[in-house]
């Protein structure tokens, strides 16, 4: 059996409860080592064979995994954040099938959730954003035409950018093709969760800067939006004068 599991975005209590106990009981672990936060491994028992899949190609991962199936032993497949988000689990699902080896998907708590968290922030705020883009910027591995920055930017929405932070001038154009200006709010979250977690706020046009500053090159988060900044509208449901399922809304003078 193999078990994919998010392992969350770092910090070692915001993995799941099923998570920690299917990795506390694995016979063999391939984690994501570029990535996770390597401290979690602690978990596993001292007889556990732990793999770096940073180090591996996906034939030698699934070779791993049939190695184990064969033996009677569980695989647990430890991706960053949440597997279902940049984490290139169809395809070992896909190839798992053919095999005949049997998998579940443990989700887990993503970086863009834990940068939200550590910046005291909210994606969906009533009045000026009611959607999310997660995305990353096109680089050696490229993107979807239709998906490219400077189109998804069209919208104005709150927006993650995965895997951009050190193509930040890049991103800047890009960005400004859209409906976004320099002035936009925009925040770089470094390793959200971590022990070492940075939080900068700043804007479109000063996010380059900011980043040079702090030595920021890799493993952040690029935020965007009108939801960085303090305007914003009260929600409805909670409104005296809103009626939903469970009150009746009551006029107010």
């Amino acid at each position: 059996m193999v078990h994919f599991v998010g392992a969350g975005p770092g910090a070692l209590d915001l993995i799941t409860l099923r998570g920690a106990e299917l990795l506390q009981a694995a016979d063999q672990v391939i984690y994501a080592g570029s990535l996770v936060n390597s401290a979690l491994l602690k978990r596993c028992r001292e007889d556990c064979r732990i793999l770096n899949s940073a180090e591996m190609t996906l034939e030698e991962v699934l070779e791993a995994m049939e190695r184990a199936e064969e033996a009677g032993q569980t695989t647990v497949r430890l991706h960053t954040g949440d597997s279902s988000v940049y984490g290139a689990i169809r395809e070992q699902m896909d190839r798992l099938d053919k095999l005949g080896i049997d998998y579940d998907v443990v989700p887990g708590v993503s970086s863009f959730c834990a940068a939200a968290a550590a910046l005291r922030t909210e994606y969906t705020l009533p009045g000026v954003s009611q959607s999310v883009i997660l995305t990353r910027m096109a680089g050696r591995t490229p993107v979807p035409e239709q998906e490219s920055i400077a189109s998804l930017s069209m919208h104005g929405s709150s927006m993650a950018v995965f895997l951009s932070a050190g193509m930040l001038a890049e991103l800047r154009e890009e960005l400004l093709k859209g409906a976004y200006t320099d002035e936009t709010p925009a925040a770089l979250v470094y390793k959200a969760s971590w022990p070492e977690e940075k939080c900068i706020r700043c804007t479109v046009g000063t996010m380059v800067r900011y980043a040079e500053e702090n030595g920021i090159r890799k493993t952040a988060l690029v935020l965007i939006g009108d939801f960085l900044q303090s305007d914003y509208e009260r929600s409805r449901l909670y409104d005296p004068a809103f009626t939903t399922e469970f009150r009746k809304g009551k006029e107010t003078s």
